[in-house]
């Protein structure tokens, strides 16, 4: 799965790197070393914009709420809950159908974390013994420094509860798509440690190469069958993995240190 991710490129790259004709300034996000569910980011989409000089959709940068909220939601309780969407059942569940057909969307992330349980927390939890299991934390990334653009899908919620025209009676939420974790050797692994991805969780976001970007924010593109050919695994290999401190798991704790990389796990695992 993905619960977690870090985000501190400045929009101004995001728009160069993601070929964006449209966006505003006043959406310009901080950067986010410790994105958690329910928060707001940036994703790149394409949708006609109003009273542009262009007919057709335009590929934008836009500020989300994380945590998809279906357009048919009587509320936005289950939001947190609807972080991920898994690409084999994506184009089947109704909650996602819909928006996997016409508004899909790239969510730009310097990497995502995942929690390695430790052994001796294991046991306890194995024995039955009820004691909060202690997870090491680790970030995953592209291996060359590159943006990771994951897959992702967004919808538009109205809130009954508002006017019209109030400023928030639209919410527009995402949802990251995740895939099978690669069982690949990491482009660079740990010392000790995990030696792919699927060693630290069976799950993982889909990132999408720079070749499918096109292809996969066309609107126009509605056909179940060829958009979920876009959902192919990216070739392994390209990913890194590291350790890094325990305090990341506290969504207060925000700052580039979180992203240091430690000399060994500060939680024993098994490999």
């Amino acid at each position: 799965m993905c619960g977690r991710y870090a985000a501190s490129r400045r929009p101004e790259d995001l728009v160069g790197l993601f070929d964006v004709r449209k966006w505003d300034p006043k959406e310009a996000l901080a950067p986010d070393w410790n994105v958690a569910p329910t928060k707001e980011v940036h994703v790149v989409l394409e949708r006609p914009v109003k009273d542009a000089p262009q007919d057709g959709p335009v590929r934008q940068l836009r500020t989300l709420k994380w945590g998809l909220v279906p357009s048919w939601s009587r509320s936005p309780e289950g939001a947190a809950r609807m972080i991920n969407a898994r690409a084999e059942t994506v184009h089947e569940r109704p909650s996602f159908r819909q928006p996997f057909a016409s508004r899909r969307c790239l969510i730009p992330a310097d990497g995502y974390y995942e929690w390695v349980t430790g052994a001796q927390e294991r046991q306890l939890e194995e024995e039955g013994k009820k004691k909060r299991p202690r997870k090491q934390p680790y970030f995953v990334a592209p291996a060359d420094g590159s943006v990771m653009a994951m897959a992702g899908l967004y919808d538009f919620w109205r809130d009954p509860t508002l006017p019209e025209g109030h400023p928030q009676a639209w919410w527009v939420t995402c949802s990251v798509i995740t895939t099978e974790a690669e069982k690949s050797p990491l482009a660079v692994a740990p010392a000790t440690g995990p030696g792919s991805l699927a060693d630290i969780h069976p799950r993982m976001p889909l990132m999408l190469t720079r070749d499918r970007w096109d292809a996969w924010l066309d609107p126009a593109r509605t056909d179940v069958e060829e958009v979920r050919e876009l959902l192919a695994p990216p070739p392994g290999g390209l990913m890194r993995a590291y350790p890094v401190a325990t305090a990341v798991s506290n969504v207060r704790n925000n700052g580039p240190e979180l992203l240091e990389e430690l000399a060994a796990p500060e939680v024993e695992t098994l490999f």
